[in-house]
């Protein structure tokens, strides 16, 4: 089973740093570093173990091998086949079916996104576990941002609260948004009465949705979205609040008439690699539920 390692050539820039001081400036926190030392991790200086004290020359190569990580107890591997849009040793870019769960849960035992990449990444004898940077609602479709180290998925984390992972959205939500682009800016907090449900709430986490009007249909329009923070349930109550609720999403008021779940779908995803150090942006089609609501509303 292979481990995960990074690599670097010090240059004349790095040299005379400490190791300690040079991991620090990759982002491997003083944490990690504690994991490392004590939990099965390695440091590595042209080869022989070292410490984070040990300074650096210009031309050796550092290598920090990490920890093993397993997944979580009672999460099973399942051969359920994965539409892989991007795949490198460090991330994956997924898009998900709708109707699959990103992660085992009490309703949804199995069957999950988290279940099929544990799959995939035995065959590809890695060990690791679950990082899911951009989770998804069961009944989204889409792409989604997967790390495949504890490590990696710390990095992208920080990315996103940065900005420099982003994400949009389309979909079809009940009647005519009249204006064609604006912003929702509402706190959104968790319904008092409900484990599950959102609501707008004076009192809630900050939240602000960008949308811009793709197409007018008969009693839907069809709309593009474009989130700044990531409150769960952020579209789907955002819309709501201004009183046009997404097709099938029964949970905050829509009807299944037309489609048997909420129409929201991850188009697009962009982010910036933070080992390759440069943007990397995908995009999918809509899935054919959506698209064939928009056929029969058109």
């Amino acid at each position: 089973m292979s481990r995960f390692t990074l690599t670097w050539t010090i240059t004349e820039k790095e040299e005379g740093k400490l190791v300690r001081e040079f991991l620090k400036e990759q982002g491997i926190s003083k944490t990690a570093l504690t994991d490392i030392k004590f939990h099965g991790g390695a440091i590595f200086v042209d080869e022989q173990p070292v410490t984070v004290r040990h300074r650096l020359c210009c031309g050796e190569t550092l290598r920090v091998l990490f920890p093993k990580e397993s997944p979580s107890e009672g999460m099973m591997p399942e051969a359920i086949p994965l539409d892989i849009v991007y795949e490198d040793e460090y991330v994956l870019v997924v898009n998900k079916p709708p109707f699959m769960a990103t992660i085992p849960s009490r309703e949804h035992p199995g069957g999950t996104l988290a279940n099929a990449l544990l799959y995939h990444y035995q065959k590809q004898q890695l060990e690791s576990t679950i990082h899911v940077v951009t989770r998804l609602d069961r009944d989204t479709s889409g792409l989604a941002l997967v790390a495949k180290h504890r490590h990696i998925h710390h990095l992208l984390s920080t990315l996103q609260q940065q900005g420099k992972v982003t994400r949009r959205y389309e979909a079809i939500c009940h009647g005519c948004l009249t204006e064609d682009k604006g912003t929702i800016d509402a706190p959104i907090a968790r319904k008092s009465d409900s484990i599950i449900a959102r609501e707008v709430r004076d009192d809630g986490q900050r939240a602000v949705t960008h949308f811009r009007v793709l197409q007018r249909l008969r009693e839907y329009t069809y709309v593009s979205l474009q989130l700044e923070t990531g409150r769960t349930h952020q579209i789907r109550v955002h819309l709501a609040h201004i009183g046009h609720p997404l097709a099938g999403d029964e949970l905050y008021g829509g009807s299944r008439e037309a489609i048997s779940r909420q129409a929201l779908h991850s188009k697009e995803l962009s982010f910036f690699h933070p080992i390759k150090r440069q943007i990397y942006t995908f995009s999918c089609p809509l899935p054919d539920d959506m698209k064939q609501l928009m056929e029969r509303v058109s």
